[in-house]
């Protein structure tokens, strides 16, 4: 019954190829050995993020953070997403004079950005995940790269998160993560927290640069790198929820977000506005599943 599951996943995962036009060949992206190329983005056509694979978030959404999620902050440029922060006012709509609810006590937002996210348009189950992408690291910046499993609630469903940048204890970091539990009052996670200077001390133009993460999803093990380096690995036997079910043995969508604040930071004296840039997303699953 296991085998035919996930037979009936790969299959599912496999019809939801993307071939679109005026991006790389598929011939130029070098795949790894014994797998193939099931979908990607380029972000090489157009001014905006394809709506056939990516929805996008709004308003206040999670985590107490300052932006306001709109679309306007997505666009493409030069072969990238850009994912633009800026300080501005917009009035909040959901405001309750009284409320205790952090997303309706506020009367305006005084950030903006973007969340997008593959959800009901792209989803998948173990795999290859590769996203180039350059990061903002001023204070308030808390950019990315993350999954989430389509059925259940959070942490229930599993969190994969390929690259976070914040702060903490005042100090920033590079996170990878996975989180799994039975509600938001009984979280596990798993977390490689690396400061920041680790990285800078290698290579002072660190941030100017465009960075490579990848994530590697078996049936055994999540790894995590980072421009090759392998900084998380998370075995995913020890990944069940109290009462048996692994968020991590379903499918999952991917989101790329530039939040702002709360484990961001100050960014209060943060000059405006900020750019996450993403080069290409690319999903690669194994030739043959049962390998």
């Amino acid at each position: 019954m296991r085998i035919l599951f996930l037979l009936l996943s790969y299959a599912f995962v496999i019809s939801c190829k993307s071939s679109k036009s005026g991006q790389v060949g598929d011939s130029a992206i070098q795949t790894p050995k014994g797998y193939e190329l099931i979908w990607h983005d380029e972000f090489d056509t157009g001014t905006k993020p394809d709506r056939d694979s990516w929805n996008y978030e709004y308003g206040f959404v999670r985590n107490n953070e300052l932006q306001w999620y709109q679309e306007d902050n997505a666009t493409l440029a030069n072969g990238n997403l850009v994912i633009t922060g800026k300080r501005e006012e917009l009035v909040n709509p959901g405001y309750e004079p009284g409320s205790t609810n952090w997303s309706k006590s506020r009367e305006t937002a005084q950030y903006t950005s973007s969340s997008i996210n593959t959800r009901n348009r792209f989803e998948f189950m173990y795999g290859i995940v590769e996203v180039r992408a350059k990061i903002d690291t001023a204070s308030g910046m808390w950019p990315a790269i993350w999954t989430l499993g389509v059925e259940k609630g959070w942490p229930y469903n599993g969190e994969i998160d390929m690259m976070e940048y914040y702060q903490i204890d005042g100090k920033p970091h590079i996170l990878a993560n996975a989180a799994w539990g039975a509600n938001w009052q009984d979280v596990s996670w798993d977390s490689a927290k690396i400061p920041f200077t680790d990285f800078l001390k290698k290579d002072p133009q660190w941030p100017e640069k465009f960075h490579i993460w990848k994530m590697e999803w078996t049936p055994q093990f999540i790894k995590l790198y980072l421009d090759d380096a392998l900084i998380n690995e998370i075995d995913l036997a020890e990944t069940k929820n109290p009462d048996g079910f692994n968020g991590f043995h379903q499918l999952h969508y991917i989101l790329l977000n530039l939040a702002i604040g709360s484990n961001g930071g100050d960014p209060s004296n943060t000059q405006f506005p900020k750019e996450y840039l993403v080069d290409y997303v690319r999903v690669y699953q194994k030739t043959d599943p049962q390998l």
